[in-house]
């Protein structure tokens, strides 16, 4: 939106503005290349400070947040006071103050003494702040910066147009070396104020699209982690250990690794598909997800009652023994001289023998049992041991005879190595198809297009042996070979998972190096992230090994 230029008119008054409309023009291409908007709000004021020679200036935007709205004092500069600083700070907006009152208004303010103001205008100039730096504010141009739909989004504020460029205005000389601003200047700055208004409009919508995104990103990893509790924390750790790594990677002068380099938006795109690398979890049934053991709680429990009950049965067979005994004989004990030739204490004492021998029997069971729980690689003695289980039967209680422990649970309880059976480890592993599902559903801009991709491969190895692609090193990017290192490392030293107690960093980073001798990693980035000490990012250390 461009406001009051009308350019054959300015040709023929001065020909000489031709170079001014074309800085004009000039500064409306770098205001469309800036996307930081602390730069951007500075470059507005310096050139609108620049083409109408003013000494000083300021910039305010429109807190709409603010029911009541407030003024943001963002940005400031003074030729003469060069070295005074600024500091952010909000103010009401009102009409009593030169900049709230062409907030409220939309009006624009051309003042040429802002000390000599007519007393039928609401608004004043706060003359404190010149006594406080020794200045004095001479003529002022206020203008408002409006977007699309006239809605005032900010002000600019000059002050001091002066008479020749170079000039230092001061206390004593401010009068003699300023003068009222122009028509003239007033449309530049105006034009400039619409094109500033579109700019910071823009960089304040892409600012809301990349917060849009960050609350959508630890929305995301907070819904994972209240479905996997006991690896709370992985997803952001990985996320500082890997946007670490990259930014030690962009150092590297020499090797593969000097021709890796990210700016900034890849490092965020590093850092989302870090951090949302696992949301495919939420697919994973929450049984197996939390899965401690090789058995599920509810099965421990269940086959501990069965123990329970075969005990039970036990103890009933023994005394349904003696009793039967005392049916059909009708001596007593008391008619035996000698306690040795008691039948019936021979009885007892063979029953009572038969009975500890069986209970002890159960009793070792469950003990093998329990260990062999433990997802731990299990020993050739207690796998024997739970062979012998699978043959035991008891009586439950409905006179029948059934396994102590079933095929199934004795299925799950020989996992030579870690909890989970074969078809668990599937249904777990398929979180990352879900992830990558998920995440390419997302419109990310393009500077985020790679995320999907990114997260996919956290799983693959370089020699094709990972999961679930098998793709070989040339087909992982770059930035996955170093969250797969980072999700390693985590799993390893994390203290929070129910299976296993976390390592030492030493002990970890060992084991790092054997999966890059088996070329599994990248033994070049994990070599730069034990030298550069990576994981000092998480508190961690080579002495302590620990947080």
């Amino acid at each position: 939106m461009t406001i009051g230029l009308n350019l054959p008119e300015i040709l023929q008054d001065a020909p000489e503005k031709t170079a001014l409309i074309e800085q004009l023009l000039d500064i409306g291409v770098a205001l469309s290349d800036t996307n930081d908007l602390g730069q951007l709000l500075n470059l507005i004021l310096s050139k609108s400070l620049e083409i109408t020679l003013s000494d000083a200036g300021s910039l305010y935007l429109v807190d709409s947040r603010d029911e009541r709205g407030k003024l943001l004092f963002k940005a400031a500069q003074n030729a003469s006071l060069p070295m005074l600083s600024f500091n952010e700070f909000a103010m009401p907006i009102t009409p009593q103050s030169l900049a709230g009152y062409v907030a409220i208004t939309g009006e624009s303010l051309n003042l040429p003494d802002a000390y000599n103001l007519p007393d039928s205008v609401p608004y004043r100039l706060a003359k404190g702040f010149d006594l406080d730096i020794g200045y004095r504010t001479c003529s002022v141009l206020v203008l408002p910066m409006q977007n699309r739909q006239r809605e005032v989004i900010g002000v600019i504020q000059l002050i001091n147009r002066k008479v020749k460029a170079g000039v230092k205005i001061t206390g004593e000389n401010a009068k003699e070396l300023t003068q009222p601003y122009s028509e003239w200047e007033e449309r530049i700055v105006r034009s400039l104020a619409s094109q500033a208004a579109i700019s910071i409009e823009r960089n304040q919508l892409q600012e809301n699209i990349e917060n849009l995104f960050e609350g959508f990103v630890k929305a995301s990893v907070q819904a994972i982690e209240a479905r996997d509790i006991c690896t709370s924390g992985h997803s952001e750790r990985v996320a500082e250990l890997t946007v670490r790594l990259a930014r030690e990677a962009n150092l590297v002068e020499r090797g593969s690794l000097a021709f890796v380099r990210f700016d900034n938006c890849q490092i965020k795109e590093i850092r989302y598909a870090a951090l949302l690398h696992d949301f495919g979890k939420i697919g994973v049934p929450e049984a197996i997800l939390n899965k401690g053991k090789k058995l599920y709680k509810e099965q421990l429990e269940t086959i501990r009652q069965r123990f329970a009950v075969a005990r039970r049965t036990l103890e009933l067979e023994s005394a349904r023994a003696k009793y039967d005994y005392l049916l059909k004989n009708s001596s007593y004990p008391h008619q035996h001289e000698k306690q040795k030739e008691c039948p019936y204490c021979q009885l007892i004492e063979n029953e009572e023998s038969i009975l500890r021998e069986k209970t002890s029997q159960l009793d070792a069971y469950w003990e093998v049992l329990l260990k062999a729980n433990e997802p731990n690689i299990l020993a050739e003695e207690p796998l024997q041991q739970l062979r012998e289980l699978s043959q035991y039967a008891y009586e439950d209680i409905d006179g029948s005879l059934k396994p102590l422990v079933t095929a199934e649970e004795i299925m799950q309880l020989t996992v030579p190595r870690g909890n989970l059976t074969p078809e668990e480890r599937l249904a777990m592993e398929a979180h990352v198809t879900y992830s990558y599902e998920f995440l390419k559903r997302i419109p990310w801009t393009n500077k985020l297009k790679q995320i999907p991709e990114i997260a996919y491969g956290h799983h693959e190895k370089l020699d094709g042996s990972g999961y679930p692609r098998g793709l070989k090193q040339e087909k992982i990017p770059v930035q996955t070979q170093m969250m797969v290192i980072a999700d390693i490392y985590d799993a390893l030293t994390a203290g929070d998972r129910p299976y296993k107690r976390g390592l030492p960093t030493e002990n970890a980073l060992r084991i790092l190096r054997e999966e890059a001798a088996r070329n599994k990693i990248n033994g070049e980035l994990l070599e730069l992230f034990q030298q550069r000490e990576v994981f000092a990012v998480l508190g961690h250390s080579l002495e302590s090994g620990k947080e």
